[in-house]
């Protein structure tokens, strides 16, 4: 059993499989083993999901009836449903599985395609599946009839924290008696000339094309594209069908910086609220982590914001605690980035080993925590290890989740 989930009148929330498409390769174990072994799948600049192949998964037509956002959540979410041995239908009541994935931007491929159109061609060549391909809760719906998943269908729009508040979400489905199962994640492919030009004009992205979380020289976020999907289960009815348990999903803390459309609050003080009510709403306190997967965006703001969060929420654990940032091996994937990440830390529990931050080279005054920069580290000492997983988007919005090895 794991440990921190505690309060047995809690209907209790377990990850029985997971899928992700990254730019470190199409499924779950290319991204997590690519990161611990300390590849990077930044090229140019930019981190795209280059083996991903659509005609995989999908017909030639359902592929031109999707967004490639929607694509890739497809794809992510048939390696985590059959990960959790769903074969082909779901093992629970239909209209008891619900279905939750974020994203922060949605189809903006397809609105800039048919924009295109639309001014060089004239409105009566513009698409008519247009707005089934561009709405935000396209990939949300695309999977709910994929499978048939007939309960609660919501997409969240959170910006860089949609994928973890789509988990926060799904979890609370299903303690209060919602769903006894629901596939949740994010998703993004922004990775279109409007948003790579919107966000260098905004200075957020990296000069350098190096994405360096915590390091002195750090410039900016790398972007990149891809999705993460998990299949939340009800632990007795995950149970009963003898489903295999990877991890459990014990809490989720959300919070709004009321800021800045933008920047982070500089204290943190907006995301330590966050973390401190995920540890809260899991059990446990600060002292039982031994990994935190960080939002790291390798920017000079949010890092540091971070790092401040982390030592107010953890008081002396921040010091101790060993904290990491995907990002450093694949860039920011916006929306879809916090159910990645999640996908990522729940491998990395299994294998009781923590993967490095990448890049890393210069310490930088004030952000002086454990990166895990020395290359993989082993977590949990013998026990089944317990994680956080972070997420902070523009707005301001904050989230977070913790999680226990089983």
């Amino acid at each position: 059993m794991s440990r921190g989930a505690a309060n047995t009148k809690v209907r209790r929330v377990v990850i029985t499989g997971v899928g992700a498409v990254t730019p470190l390769g199409a499924d779950a174990n290319a991204l997590y083993e690519g990161w611990r072994d300390g590849r990077t799948a930044i090229e140019d600049g930019l981190a795209r999901c280059a083996d991903f192949d659509p005609s995989d998964v999908l017909s030639p037509k359902e592929a031109r009836r999707s967004d490639r956002f929607a694509q890739l959540a497809v794809a992510a979410s048939e390696e985590a449903l059959a990960h959790a041995g769903w074969n082909g239908e779901p093992p629970h009541d239909p209209d008891r599985v619900g279905c939750v994935i974020g994203t922060g931007i949605g189809g903006l491929g397809t609105i800039e395609t048919q924009h295109d159109v639309l001014r060089d061609r004239g409105a009566g060549r513009v698409s008519p599946l247009s707005v089934p391909l561009l709405m935000a809760n396209a990939a949300t719906a695309a999977l709910a009839m994929r499978h048939g998943l007939r309960g609660p269908a919501q997409t969240t729009v959170s910006a860089c924290a949609a994928g973890t508040d789509a988990l926060g979400t799904a979890l609370r489905m299903i303690r209060a008696g919602d769903c006894d199962a629901v596939v949740a994640g994010g998703a993004e492919s922004a990775l279109t000339p409007l948003a790579l030009a919107a966000f260098a004009a905004m200075g957020a992205v990296s000069k350098s094309g190096v994405s360096r979380p915590f390091d002195a020289r750090r410039d900016g976020f790398v972007m990149g594209e891809g999705a993460g999907v998990l299949v939340l289960e009800e632990l007795e009815a995950a149970e009963a069908r003898g489903a295999t348990v990877l991890a459990e999903l014990t809490g989720y803390g959300a919070s709004a910086d009321a800021h800045h459309v933008t920047a982070p609050e500089p204290d943190g003080r907006g995301a330590a609220r966050a973390i401190e009510r995920a540890l809260d709403d899991a059990g446990i306190g600060p002292a039982v982590l031994d990994y935190v997967n960080a939002h790291g965006t390798s920017t000079p703001l949010n890092d540091r914001a971070e790092t401040e969060a982390l030592k107010t929420a953890l008081g002396p654990v921040a010091y101790e605690v060993p904290i990491s940032s995907t990002k450093s091996a694949i860039g920011h994937l916006l929306g879809g980035a916090g159910a990645v990440e999640a996908v990522a830390t729940v491998l990395a529990l299994r294998a009781r080993t923590a993967p490095p931050t990448l890049g890393y080279g210069e310490p930088d005054e004030g952000l002086d925590l454990d990166y895990v920069t020395d290359g993989p580290r082993s977590i949990g000492n013998g026990r089944p290890p317990l994680a956080m997983s972070s997420s902070f988007g523009f707005g301001g919005h904050n989230a977070v989740i913790c999680l226990a090895g089983w």
